[in-house]
């Protein structure tokens, strides 16, 4: 009996390793990307004074050597590219890696002396992942580990923090509902943006959240990972003083949204607040090396607010939970302010220069530029590159060389620099930029991005095809280099996603879009790629196309049609004030046609369709009811964002838009079909006698300049607000599962296109 008690433990075991796998994270994380990869490596952990990850080869297996799980698994990542040609991504977590794997014939060490590689900005946690589950967030935490991050944000379930915390203070279980925001906003409620926005969130939400964060924290730090916890920064409900006789500075408003008050540094309850916010976070989640805090987030300079004393007072509560611990602070806009750091000591901040590759604040050149750049403090040089999760093939390539190897030779800052940071507002897009940053770090010699593109080309696609090539470094120095001087928020924004106008340039209100390169340069990529494209599939038609192929195929296409659609535009509206109305039929037919065939390729691939985010959405749910928050959360973020005010006055109305299938045809068709019949209606009425126009009657007092300004086209008054808000109520279906042929549907969308250059 003792024996087959015995035999029955060790074969569960048995089991239980076949599941979690064996050996170290790194074996894990292999296991999980191929079933039965980890037998094919040696992996081996080696004390070094540098970070640093080896290649080399024993037999047949291929040899890793790192100082930390994280190198490691950046050196699997290193050689999977450049010896296997397997590229893993956003949208490529798993691969079928070779029986034989190809050997290291000479030993490859890289070195570095960047030890912090951070991810993420807290709007990363609204925009792309407010929906994501444990299943998601593990390819996420591989892909981190894959591209050396160590120092990972984590502020997952800060909510059940934050509810336990006001519970405490006296505040009902109602009153928590009306302070913490719904899921696709609780960004920009961590941010002291906002109140309540998106919520009441119920009990079922705090639940799955608590769980969620305690499995990412756990396998974060399995890998050896610093994970970012939230830190206490001042913030309480806009009420406070009414509610608690607390003393606060009035943040006002946010774009329309009445922000949470700031605690002042003066209250005498400063730090017993500050004390239990920490209690209920290391309660829940542990004690943390790293704190992240920004006080005063997008606001103006308050004279109430004595700045020296809050940081002061947020230090202190801070090293209270850990004396180790460092404040981990975004460059942006006004903060850090000078004079809330500047009497703290070096190595207690650390600051995310979260916008380098554009416009740094370290001491390099930019509008943001600050002569002395962070002083004493410790900072991280910073890829922001997306802004609102926008699609769009966009990137900063010569800047972004230009800014992080230049900062090497800066006697202000160069001794300061200790690492990178990925702090990109919206995730899962463009892959190639986060590709060439994650490497910066080991690579301590400056390159040009034409080779280092090539080498891209043959890794991600595991092939060499001159079409290919060209394509992609034609977009290399087109679209993805937007200059230095150039601002802009991210990608080049697509005409189908703005609000309709006479005169429609960028989507959203803040985008500082210039226009740098030629339609005609993704026009031209899109043939070269599309050719290489078929190329490969006509050489095997019987096999599926290699999964990354497909979807740069798709959305290099996608913005070819976009960057078209533009000059479209122009031309219709042209029509309109040329007053050539049969030209105008045709033009404006024409566009929208464009539309709905950009709808249809981007229904090929599950990562461009709406479904795959209100679909999660709905998944959260345990009831009709938590269903339905949630989709209107999602549905509302990519839409309106806020109310009327806020849409509108506040001008939040599409920051998140998103060229995705589902949404083009049911949302932004309906707005430029609703904008081009008005304008139709408008020139059918202009054929007819207009007696505003003539000299008698009320208008006979009129000045000539005047009158001239009525001839002139008049914008039509459409209600856009009223036009949206219905769609963010409905329940309709979006599915993820992916529709056509990818291949077949870009065949048509560039023979429409190059027919009609």
């Amino acid at each position: 009996m003792k024996s087959l008690t015995f035999t029955l433990f060790i074969a569960c075991c048995c089991l239980f390793c076949g599941e979690t796998v064996m050996g170290t994270p790194v074996d894990n994380l292999l296991e999980r990307i191929d079933k039965g990869a980890s037998r094919k490596f040696k992996i081996e952990l080696k004390q070094s004074d540098r970070d640093f990850f080896e290649l080399d080869q024993q037999g047949q297996r291929v040899v890793v050597r790192g100082n930390s799980w994280v190198n490691i698994a950046s050196g699997i990542n290193w050689y999977l590219k450049y010896y296997a040609g397997i590229h893993l991504s956003w949208n490529q977590m798993h691969a079928t890696l070779p029986a034989v794997l190809p050997k290291v014939e000479k030993k490859e060490r890289h070195e570095t002396d960047l030890t912090l590689r951070y991810d993420f900005n807290y709007c990363t946690f609204s925009y792309s992942m407010a929906f994501w589950d444990w299943k998601r967030w593990e390819e996420e935490i591989d892909w981190m580990a894959l591209h050396g991050i160590n120092l990972p944000l984590a502020i997952v379930g800060e909510e059940c923090v934050w509810r336990n915390m006001l519970l405490k203070m006296g505040y009902t279980e109602e009153e928590v509902g009306r302070f913490v925001a719904g899921p696709a906003f609780l960004a920009w409620w961590e941010m002291n943006n906002l109140e309540g926005w998106g919520g009441p969130l119920p009990q079922s939400w705090y639940a799955r959240q608590e769980q969620l964060q305690k499995q990412i924290l756990k396998r974060m730090k399995e890998l050896g990972m610093h994970p970012v916890l939230p830190g206490y920064c001042g913030m309480v409900p806009h009420d406070a003083k009414e509610r608690l006789g607390l003393n606060v500075s009035d943040a006002g408003l946010w774009n329309g949204f009445q922000r949470p008050a700031n605690l002042l540094p003066t209250d005498e309850r400063f730090d017993e607040i500050a004390t239990l916010y920490y209690d209920e976070l290391t309660r829940l989640f542990g004690r943390a090396d790293y704190y992240s805090m920004d006080p005063f987030h997008e606001s103006s300079d308050d004279a109430s607010i004595d700045y020296a004393e809050a940081g002061r007072k947020m230090m202190a509560a801070m090293k209270r939970v850990n004396p180790k611990a460092t404040w981990v602070i975004q460059g942006w806009t006004e903060n850090p302010r000078p004079e809330m750091v500047d009497h703290m000591k070096s190595g207690d901040l650390l600051v995310l220069d979260l916008f380098s590759e554009c416009r740094p604040m370290f001491g390099a050149p930019s509008i943001w530029k600050r002569d002395e750049g962070y002083k004493q403090h410790q900072w991280l040089f910073c890829l922001l590159e997306n802004f609102g999760a926008n699609v769009g093939l966009h990137g900063r390539m010569d800047q972004l060389l230009d800014n992080f190897y230049g900062a090497e030779g800066s006697t202000l800052s160069s001794h300061l620099k200790k690492g990178i940071g990925f702090t990109m507002e919206g995730s899962e897009n463009n892959p190639v930029m986060f590709e060439l940053m994650s490497e910066l770090p080991w690579r301590p010699a400056k390159f040009t991005k034409e080779e280092w593109v090539r080498n891209y080309v043959k890794a991600r696609y595991g092939i060499s095809n001159p079409d290919l090539e060209q394509a992609w470094l034609l977009l290399a120095q087109t679209i993805y280099n937007c200059p230095a001087g150039n601002n802009q928020q991210g990608p080049h924004e697509s005409i189908f996603c703005g609000r309709p106008s006479l005169n429609n340039f960028q989507a959203s209100s803040w985008s500082k879009m210039k226009n740098y390169y030629s339609p005609a340069s993704t026009l031209e990529a899109a043939r070269l790629f599309l050719k290489g494209v078929q190329h490969v599939a006509d050489k095997s038609p019987a096999a599926p196309l290699n999964n990354n192929l497909e979807y740069d195929l798709v959305d290099i296409v996608r913005q070819a049609m976009a960057d078209q659609a533009r000059v479209q535009y122009q031309h219709t509206i042209a029509d309109y004030k040329a007053f050539d109305r049969e030209a105008f039929t045709a033009d404006s037919a024409r566009f929208l046609q464009m539309l709905l065939m950009q709808d249809r390729l981007l229904g090929t691939r599950s990562e461009f369709r709406l479904g795959h985010w209100t679909q999660a959405a709905v998944n959260c749910g345990t009831t009709p009811d938590e269903q339905h928050l949630y989709e209107w959360n999602a549905r509302v973020q990519i839409t309106t964002w806020g109310n009327r005010y806020c849409a509108d006055t506040g001008g939040l109305r599409d920051y998140a838009h998103k060229e995705w299938q589902g949404l083009l045809k049911d949302f932004y068709f309906v707005r430029w079909q609703t904008y081009f019949d008005a304008l139709s209606t408008q020139m059918a009425a202009q054929t007819r006698p207009q007696p505003e126009l003539l000299g008698g009657g009320p208008n006979a007092n009129k000045t000539s300049a005047e009158l001239f300004a009525m001839a002139l086209p008049q914008e039509p008054q459409i209600d856009w607000y009223a036009i949206e808000e219905p769609w963010t109520l409905r329940h309709n279906t979006y599915t993820a599962d992916p529709e056509g042929n990818a291949l077949t549907i870009a065949n048509k969308i560039i023979n429409f296109l190059l027919k009609t250059e």
